[in-house]
């Protein structure tokens, strides 16, 4: 089988046309790597990209993408409704086939070395290829945002950074580089402008304050529609699958008299978390991906 890694690079910008129209062309030009996902939003002021290809290859790519991303974006001028610290802010290495999450954390400690060593971009490695415990979670390392880094680094000796200097860019703040498990980033909109309902029912699904293991969960405003939003991400959806979450966010959002509008998936989803959810909704009996047309004309094909 063919060696493949996934690569899920977020950028802090998801309004200048211009600036993602170029970062996209970029990607465009390279075809030993699939773009398979490119989604700017403009609420989060945020623009995730889904890559995948050979762990050379796509490493690369990567590269280039964050290389370009400090040339163009300031984040002191950066405002979105998403947490972030970086122009760059997050790369993450996926072992998809015939690649181990060895090899993606040694992708990720590399990434790290050489994007730091050229741009001065300190860079905080987490999950997998965390080298402190405390790093593990995305959210502990990217706690206090830019403003909140940009205040600490250099003062505070638990924010000294894994790769580069121990001080923010001046422009391009921060990079958390990471090697983890395939994760599926699902957001639930409600019917309400009250931002404190979006934040209690958070608390109520993710795991750092008593929730599912395997969630992490935020609550926002998406003022261009009037309504605020469940932002969640599931970091093991075979352990915790998105019809639970879904379910406690729905009985959640009932006790407040507010409804569920609609949801979303951002970027690529495991077929097997779509079959996951339709068994429960169907009440399939011994239904698995296998029956599946398409999954089985590919596997002819191959």
């Amino acid at each position: 089988m063919v060696r493949l890694i996934e690569c899920v690079p977020n950028f802090s910008e998801g309004k200048n046309k211009d600036t993602i129209e170029t970062i996209r062309n970029l990607i465009d030009k390279h075809k030993d790597i699939t773009l398979l996902d490119f989604t700017p939003d403009t609420d989060h002021n945020r623009t995730d990209v889904t890559l995948i290809g050979s762990p050379e290859a796509v490493k690369a790519v990567a590269l280039e993408i964050a290389f370009k991303c400090v040339e163009l974006i300031d984040m002191n001028k950066h405002k979105g409704e998403h947490p972030r610290m970086g122009a760059i802010d997050v790369v993450p290495f996926i072992p998809i086939t015939e690649v181990g999450m060895g090899e993606c954390i040694q992708l990720a400690n590399d990434f790290a070395k050489q994007f730091s060593e050229k741009t001065n971009v300190p860079c905080y490695l987490y999950e997998e290829a965390a080298k402190r415990e405390d790093r593990r979670n995305l959210a502990d390392v990217r706690r206090g945002e830019y403003e909140g880094l940009k205040a600490e680094i250099g003062k505070n000796p638990n924010k000294i950074p894994d790769y580069g200097p121990n001080k923010i860019h001046p422009t391009a703040g921060a990079t958390a580089v990471g090697a983890r498990f395939f994760l599926i980033a699902f957001n639930v909109n409600l019917g309400t402008t009250n931002i404190k309902i979006a934040d209690e029912i958070a608390k109520a699904v993710r795991h750092s304050s008593g929730g599912y293991r395997y969630v992490k969960a935020k609550g926002f405003e998406i003022k261009d529609r009037g309504i605020v939003q469940l932002s969640i991400n599931l970091t093991n959806y075979q352990k915790t699958s998105i019809f639970r979450v879904f379910e406690t966010i729905k009985n959640e959002a009932d006790r407040y008299g507010v409804p569920v509008i609609d949801s979303e998936i951002v970027g690529l989803v495991p077929l097997e978390a779509l079959v996951d959810t339709t068994n429960h909704y169907l009440r399939l009996e011994k239904f698995n991906v296998d029956q599946v047309l398409e999954k089985r004309l590919l596997e002819i094909k191959k």
